[in-house]
């Protein structure tokens, strides 16, 4: 889709939404898309998921969580965001990476661990083969806009985005510091994902994901969305509550924006795929305003003087029972 498409003339009405949005149009999907990687334990298997028309088309990686169920850790989960990112204009790229159920490696196999680092060599992977991505998706062929990449991610996936948007870490294998910066992404969504390290974490999670311990965004510079649940305790991982999901958006510097959803646990109402058993906040219009606003906002940073993220905005704060609150710095 070209720059021209992304004005105000380009819309239409959602009267669900109060709000307006580009209209969809149909999606092709095509995975798996395998990916050669020397090195790794085993090739990269990506989705591919893109509008049947349009050029100059946008991208979003997006990273997955992890949990219980085998495939949505996987590039088979998310359909519900990855369907209408790329419904309204984005080519969307899953990876499976390599913590990935449905892969069940040995996590001292070479080239398996440590995953938060593979994880997003996944992502810078995947850019540095988009030529590849497109020879093997050939309704694609030229249609990719190289310039306009944005990345995502849930949970684990959500600390995957971070890096990749200049958090750090220190490896706990040689107290080293990590850079895994992607200068190539101009922008970011960070959902449920992870928070501050130290005592915010649970003895679990300081033995079972150390590297959580020295989480630190003071130099998350790229713009970015965190997208928060107020009842996400994630008790398991924090004593923090669900403030801990916001960490990304206050300790890192601006320019972010914060998205906190009412009522919404872990699952933000069910992105990680349709009618999941492990949802408990399950919320089809949540949902659908977690993927309204995210496809808003990554205009708005992606097409500078675009005004979508601003109709979002200003139509969440309007309506008679918003879903959640916005604020930016």
């Amino acid at each position: 889709m070209s720059e021209s498409a992304y004005t105000e003339s380009a819309y239409t009405a959602d009267t669900t939404a109060s709000a307006q949005v580009p209209v969809p149009v149909p999606v092709l999907s095509v995975s798996p898309v395998v990916l050669p990687a020397p090195g790794r334990a085993v090739d990269l298997q990506v989705r591919v998921s893109a509008p049947v028309t349009g050029s100059d088309l946008p991208v979003i990686l997006l990273s997955h969580g992890l949990g219980p169920s085998n495939n949505l850790s996987s590039l088979n989960g998310y359909a519900p965001l990855a369907h209408y990112w790329a419904a309204h204009g984005f080519v969307v790229i899953q990876p499976t990476h390599l913590d990935s159920k449905t892969l069940d490696l040995d996590p001292d196999a070479p080239g398996a661990a440590p995953h938060w680092r593979t994880r997003a060599e996944d992502m810078t992977r995947v850019i540095d083969r988009l030529d590849a991505v497109e020879d093997a998706v050939p309704q694609l062929r030229g249609r990719i806009d190289r310039g306009r990449i944005a990345v995502a991610g849930h949970s684990m996936g959500g600390h995957t985005v971070s890096l990749l948007l200049g958090a750090r870490l220190t490896d706990p294998a040689d107290g080293a510091e990590v850079d895994l910066a992607e200068p190539r992404i101009t922008a970011g969504v960070l959902l449920a994902a992870p928070g501050r390290g130290g005592a915010a974490l649970t003895a679990f999670t300081a033995e079972t994901y150390s590297f959580f311990l020295t989480s630190d965004f003071s130099k998350m510079t790229t713009p970015a969305l965190v997208v928060a649940g107020d009842q996400d305790a994630s008790a398991f991982l924090t004593v923090n509550g669900p403030d801990w999901h916001t960490d990304p958006y206050v300790l890192a510097p601006g320019p972010k924006s914060l998205l906190t959803l009412f009522d919404a646990g872990h699952g933000l109402g069910g992105i990680s795929g349709y009618d999941v058993a492990e949802t408990t906040d399950e919320n089809p219009e949540r949902v659908a305003a977690v993927g309204r606003l995210t496809c808003a906002y990554l205009r708005g940073e992606l097409y500078p003087g675009d005004p979508a993220w601003r109709i979002a905005r200003d139509a969440l704060a309007a309506g008679p029972d918003p879903v959640g609150r916005v604020e930016s710095k």
